[in-house]
């Protein structure tokens, strides 16, 4: 048996790989270590390319004008609560200048009258306000001295007979006098109607009249007027010219109010008639109207 000292040889055809140097090494692991670099020029230049068209379509869009960008801005409006109240002040206070507009219009036909007439008619609305202001006082007198009155029956049957003489007169049932005038009116061509004289009538009541006679025919409240055959009617009874009121109330009230521009007096007068007002501190109205019971009404105190 023999013994091989020699070491075992290694086989053919298979080499070692090279030893690597320590450099190489530390290179690559520097090299895997480092992050990944973002794409090139060809990767960065791709949204650039993309977004070109549509920047050009907007570059090519006219500019809009100063009145476009307005209107813009202006609609769809945006209000704001301020804005909404703000907005109804002015509604109210525009309303308040129309309103205070056509009040000042509708007194436009007293600006052509004479100083004169403004004066008369400025006499006749204090003559009014006194007639209310003394009726108001004297029923508060009434009151105190129902309140006050140590026989407050014998003092409400005396003021119940007062009224039921006060009703009388103003129905036409009781014969009345006192300060008042006299209105004559002469038709000599017949052009008067009697719509004139119950416009004259009407007038005469708005001036404070308290009782009234026309040619001995007594007004009340039912009073009618018609035209008659060469003359007028009232209440059925036909009377003829020259028509003459006799009129109890305050003459400084009555004649003014006959005589105010476009009133009784003027409108008679282009008809033609001769219109003639006197005063007088007495004027007695003796016709009287006869007392009618009503058929269906009756007192709710019985």
């Amino acid at each position: 048996m023999s013994t091989n000292d020699n070491p075992p040889e290694e086989p053919m055809g298979s080499e070692l790989p090279p030893q690597e140097r320590p450099e190489q090494g530390a290179q690559r692991d520097a090299q895997a270590a480092q992050p990944a670099q973002p794409a090139g020029p060809a990767d960065s230049t791709g949204p650039a390319e993309s977004a070109g068209p549509a920047a050009a379509a907007k570059a090519a869009e006219p500019a809009q004008t100063g009145r476009q960008r307005l209107a813009e801005g202006l609609w769809p409006p945006r209000v704001s609560r301020a804005q909404l109240i703000v907005a109804l002040l002015l509604f109210v206070l525009g309303l308040g200048l129309a309103i205070q507009v056509r009040s000042n219009s509708d007194s436009s036909a007293l600006r052509g009258a004479r100083q004169e007439d403004l004066v008369r008619i400025l006499d006749e609305l204090d003559g009014r306000t006194k007639r209310l202001e003394d009726e108001k006082q004297r029923l508060e007198d009434q009151r105190k001295e129902l309140e006050s009155s140590s026989n407050q029956a014998e003092e409400a049957r005396r003021q119940t007979v007062e009224k039921e003489r006060q009703l009388g007169i103003l129905a036409g049932t009781v014969a009345a006098q006192g300060p008042g005038i006299t209105l004559k009116i002469t038709d000599p061509k017949g052009q008067v109607q009697s719509d004139q004289l119950l416009d004259t009538l009407q007038e005469l009541r708005a001036a404070g009249a308290e009782a009234i006679q026309i040619n001995g025919v007594r007004i009340g409240a039912g009073s009618f007027f018609s035209d008659e055959g060469g003359g007028i009617g009232i209440d059925g009874k036909k009377i003829t010219q020259p028509y003459e009121f006799k009129v109890i109330g305050k003459p400084q009230d009555l004649e003014p109010a006959l005589n105010i521009p476009g009133g009784v007096v003027q409108t008679l007068e282009k008809e033609q008639a001769t219109v003639a007002v006197t005063r007088s501190a007495k004027i007695v109205v003796d016709a009287l109207r006869a007392a009618k019971q009503p058929d269906y009404a009756r007192s709710s105190s019985s």
